[in-house]
């Protein structure tokens, strides 16, 4: 089912699922914290007894949520690059949805979901660790015309992956589990 939700409110106030307030990370650790996320996600698909399977019928399987974090590494870059050299730009819409079905995120293979998502992390991490100052508060405008600046849009991204480790694990406090809180 998609999932047409405004998320844009885990910047203003602690998410009571993953427990990840995002709006209160320092955005200069984020680039680190994404090579740590990644790093529990590759665990996941290299470890978890089930990955292909779906919890339900309308609840994706850890592969597929993997799928759906390594493109959220990828657009998050490409958005970020995009704020980074363009002035004020508006991001083209994702549909998430669509992407995961023409994807075929239920039929990857975990070896290679696992390396791709590594490298889209590190590729994203070190993009993050390299910004200056001054890039920090370059806006940018999604297509339903949410409003971010490159902080604000890291944060955004870093809710989104940890809350799907949360949608995979079950544990209540994603960030608390990753040693953030």
């Amino acid at each position: 089912m998609p999932d047409e939700k405004d998320w844009t409110w885990t910047l203003t106030r602690r998410c009571e699922a993953c427990g990840l307030a995002a709006g209160e990370v320092d955005p200069a650790t984020i680039g680190g914290r994404a090579r740590v996320a990644a790093q529990e996600w590759v665990h996941i698909l290299q470890e978890h007894p089930a990955v292909e399977a779906r919890p339900a019928p309308q609840v994706w399987s850890p592969l597929e949520y993997a799928g759906h974090v390594r493109d959220v590494y990828r657009v998050f870059d490409d958005r970020l690059a995009l704020m980074l050299t363009t002035d004020a730009p508006r991001f083209a819409n994702w549909d998430q949805d669509e992407t995961a079905v023409l994807r075929r995120y239920d039929l990857a293979d975990p070896d290679e979901v696992a390396v791709e998502l590594e490298q889209a992390a590190a590729a994203l991490a070190d993009r993050v660790d390299a910004l200056r100052p001054e890039e920090r508060t370059r806006p940018g405008t999604r297509s339903d015309g949410s409003a971010f600046v490159v902080d604000t849009l890291l944060q955004y991204f870093l809710h989104d992956v940890v809350h799907h480790l949360w949608d995979v694990t079950g544990q209540q406090d994603g960030a608390a589990s990753l040693g953030w809180e």
